[in-house]
């Protein structure tokens, strides 16, 4: 398994685990055979729909916790990939998310002509997560900033940041979803990271070598 960090993964993994036993337990008391031959129809109506909800819930964890396992276990193939196309790409595909709730997304970008060294699905999928994270820390009229600049180490940072929001804890989904990623970008030999409240995510992609071609 060429470039695990097992500690960072049975950290996530401890977290998802974690998230899921909650719905876990609650299924487990409200399901008991005594309780459920006391209750009225209308009773038994609103138990199947409020375990419903929790067994979604456990699935989506559930999901989560594979996905990160696949992502670190599973070396990606790395290509010379143009950054600032691939983030519009991933803004118009959320746009529309934000600016029917009143917020706005804007790109700056500097001089970042050389390509960087990515996997294309896997980053879109950490600009994806990332963005509709800020989306669900945001309210209106925040705008959301998305700066491509390069590094002195000679990398191509892309940060995205909402200097408004004011949440100080994610929701465990959420938290999942971040740490996919975060998976997602260190698969690639690159960096991640991120703070709340402000609510700032910062990605360093390495460039491609002079002699890479974009496909």
């Amino acid at each position: 398994m060429p470039g695990v960090d097992a500690g960072i993964l049975c950290s996530n993994l401890s977290k998802g685990l974690h998230a899921a036993a909650q719905p876990l337990a609650i299924l487990r008391a409200s399901l008991g055979t005594q309780e459920i031959e006391r209750m009225s129809r209308d009773e038994l109506q609103e138990l199947a729909t409020s375990s419903a909800m929790h067994v979604e819930r456990v699935c989506i964890l559930y999901s989560c916790i594979e996905q990160l396992v696949t992502t670190e276990i599973v070396e990606p193939q790395l290509t010379p990939t143009p950054i600032v196309p691939l983030i519009l790409d991933v803004m118009d595909r959320v746009r529309c998310i934000f600016e029917d709730n009143g917020m706005s997304l804007n790109l700056q970008v500097s001089d970042t002509s050389q390509p960087v060294l990515i996997h294309t699905g896997r980053t879109m999928e950490a600009l994806s997560i990332v963005l509709l994270i800020a989306y669900a820390v945001s309210s209106a009229p925040d705008g959301i900033e998305l700066i491509v600049s390069r590094t002195p180490a000679n990398k191509v940072r892309v940060v995205v940041q909402n200097q408004n929001s004011q949440v100080d804890v994610l929701e465990a989904e959420a938290s999942l979803r971040m740490d996919i990623a975060d998976a997602d970008i260190r698969s690639q030999r690159a960096s991640f990271s991120w703070s709340l409240h402000p609510f700032v995510v910062q990605i360093d992609l390495p460039k491609a070598p002079p002699s890479y071609r974009c496909l």
